[in-house]
């Protein structure tokens, strides 16, 4: 008999990858390649993708491609690096609403998170830089991750302990973790801080699985301060991207529903546990903020393809129309109401972004 879960299903069944979503038209080309490379690996199993938000398919229209498939059963993996609120909250309130709506029975997996394959790809990313690049010695080169940023201090700390696995796997003199955006300490702040340590060399390493304007960001606040410290060697690293290893974690993750062993970690869960600072969203509702802009496509004809944050010129989004000022969350706008993070006026995080000019020299943080 054979071992593998996926031979032994007695009732058709399907996958879905669940995407977030974005105006960047590379980024949703990157995730549809990627979608394309697992559909020929599971083949014959359906393999459909939607996306939360900013681009189409949406979620819905890949559980519809499936049923039409003849499909019973979905198992629907977040395309998430960490399960913060989109993973927890936004993509199973999509998923539930549909089976409600449907009777379509769905099983949803894991994110890819704190993984030794995901950690794999990463280090193949970071080894691409060294190689392409002058021989200063490990130990006196830093890494410097940088996460996505969430309001889910989970989802901050597992960035924090993949950079410590790079760190203690290559054996670099030291190693710091930086955020894009939402959290502290930001890029640009935080790498400022960093270069007093005095490092001949800094890698600038984005976990992100694909382009965006956030990536592009990332590159312009560490290029600000490498040309204010022209003594320093900074190298970027690509992110993670269809990396073979990230396609593995996939299949993992599927795996793992199929055999009943998806393990979900709610010990750090601020929806679940008392976790310091964030005591009040223990049991706050399970829905999704994102139906407003679900499968909106014509949000951004700034750039032709690659984003070049010709939209954020200086971190706050321009309004896709509507004549209303939304709020930032991450590498989109929103004018809908989140939990309000306890420290969004950290000196150095969301407000520091907003307010720091481009030719910025500021070697603290912002006042």
């Amino acid at each position: 008999m054979s071992s593998d879960p996926r031979a032994s299903q007695p009732s058709p069944y399907g996958i879905l990858i669940c995407g977030h979503g974005s105006r960047n038209r590379l980024a949703v080309e990157e995730f549809e390649r990627l979608a394309i490379g697992l559909r020929r690996r599971m083949s014959p199993i359906p393999v459909e993708h939607g996306f939360l938000e900013f681009a189409k398919p949406i979620l819905r229209d890949g559980l519809d491609r499936l049923r039409e498939q003849g499909v019973e059963r979905v198992l629907a993996i977040p395309a998430m690096l960490f399960a913060a609120g989109h993973a927890k909250n936004d993509i199973p309130s999509v998923l539930n609403t549909y089976s409600a709506e449907t009777g379509l029975e769905i099983d949803y997996g894991r994110e890819l998170g704190v993984d030794r394959l995901m950690i794999a790809a990463a280090g193949a990313r970071i080894q691409e830089a060294l190689d392409a690049n002058s021989e200063v010695p490990l130990s006196e080169t830093m890494l410097v991750v940088v996460g996505r940023g969430s309001s889910d201090p989970d989802a901050n700390s597992n960035v924090a302990k993949v950079a410590r696995m790079l760190v203690e796997g290559f054996g670099f003199g030291w190693g710091e973790t930086v955020y894009s955006g939402v959290t502290f300490p930001l890029v640009e702040p935080g790498l400022r801080h960093v270069v007093r340590l005095g490092f001949k060399r800094i890698i600038v390493f984005p976990y992100f699985l694909f382009s965006g304007v956030l990536v592009t960001r990332i590159r312009q606040h560490s290029e600000r301060v490498a040309n204010d410290h022209p003594e320093v060697e900074f190298l970027h690293a690509s992110y993670l991207g269809d990396h073979a290893r990230v396609q593995d974690t996939f299949v993992e993750r599927v795996d793992e529903v199929l055999g009943g062993e998806t393990a979900m970690n709610c010990s750090l869960c601020k929806y679940r546990a008392q976790v310091l600072g964030f005591e009040t969203e223990v049991g706050l509702a399970q829905a999704s903020h994102h139906h407003h802009v679900e499968g909106l496509t014509d949000g951004c004809d700034l750039c032709e393809l690659e984003c070049t944050g010709a939209c954020q010129p200086d971190g706050v989004p321009i309004p896709l129309g509507g004549g209303h000022e939304p709020h930032t969350h991450g590498d989109h706008a929103h004018d809908h109401g989140h939990h309000p993070y306890p420290h969004a006026e950290h000196p150095l995080g969301p407000s520091t972004l907003r307010g720091r000019s481009a030719d910025s020299k500021t070697d603290g943080p912002e006042p």
